[in-house]
């Protein structure tokens, strides 16, 4: 059945592993109440006419370029390797990662170009020939869908490409990295036949809202008003930050947006300022 078969509004999401537990959390923050039978392929939202698809993470792309599901969540990787007509709608702040062409730490390659007609581990080969051709080589790739670190081990490839997180996978196996194709992240996609155009734009804002309040926190602090001047120019805001009179009036407070990943260095600097009072709280959700 694709979408085009009902009236609902359906969303592919995975069916399993980390990406799949944190797109469940994601929907549910974002007001999307489901639960999913044991076994069961899709799931019904009880607030709005939205169905759950729980696919292969791979898959998503292709099928939602289909028409199977209308929108997706899923890697930018396997969006760019499908190669398919698809519009990402948003970056889910979650998932980063980088794709890289590693080979053995002894290997005496030094540039992509070097790799002309070696062996090439990866489930992606679609990238891989593009980012070669880019480097006027040519592999024989040897194409795979699970684990490739061990391939070389194994003598079955003389380099690999592979999406690479901390690094540690590389060294266990005595590979290095020869050279980066690209970054990428988990995201939203939408099918080019936008069925329910609204109620899609509307799932999208949802999203954005728990998004952006994943990656800000509110501050909160008093600051003599002879330095609110400097306090604005370390916490601006979005547009202005919020300020009041306190009952001194020569102190005020302050209530601002700030990036979560910036909190402790900022709190600092108020404090260097002669801040007080300064108060971290997280945000769940917010329009902006």
């Amino acid at each position: 059945m694709t979408s085009t078969a009902t009236s609902k509004l359906r969303i592919g999401i995975p069916s399993k592993g980390r990406l799949a537990d944190a797109s469940v959390q994601l929907l549910h923050e974002a007001g999307l109440s489901f639960r999913r039978q044991p076994r069961s392929l899709f799931a019904l939202c009880r607030e709005m006419p939205v169905e759950i698809a729980f696919l292969r993470t791979d898959d998503i792309p292709v099928l939602c370029a289909e028409g199977a599901v209308d929108l997706g969540i899923t890697g930018s990787d396997l969006v760019a390797e499908a190669q398919v007509d698809l519009t990402t709608r948003l970056s889910l702040g979650i998932g980063n990662c980088r794709l890289a062409v590693c080979v053995p730490e002894d290997s005496p390659i030094q540039s992509p170009r070097e790799l002309d007609g070696r062996r090439i581990a990866t489930s992606f080969p679609v990238l891989t020939q593009q980012f070669l051709s880019r480097h006027g080589a040519k592999a024989r790739p040897v194409t795979l869908s699970g684990s490739v670190e061990i391939m070389v081990g194994l003598g079955v490839a003389d380099a690999i490409v592979d999406l690479i997180e901390t690094g540690s996978t590389l060294a266990a196996n005595r590979l290095r990295e020869l050279a980066e194709i690209g970054r990428y992240e988990t995201v939203l996609v939408q099918n080019s036949q936008q069925r329910q155009p609204q109620l899609a734009d509307r799932i999208v804002r949802r999203l954005e809202g728990v998004v952006i309040a994943r990656a800000y926190s509110l501050l909160e602090y008093n600051v003599p008003r002879s330095k609110l001047q400097e306090a604005e120019a370390i916490t601006p805001g979005f547009e202005s930050p919020t300020v009041s009179t306190l009952e001194n009036t020569e102190w005020c407070a302050i209530r601002v947006m700030v990036r979560r990943n910036e909190v402790i260095e900022i709190m600092e600097r108020l404090e260097e300022l002669g801040a007080t009072a300064i108060l971290e709280t997280r945000i769940t959700n917010c329009r902006l």
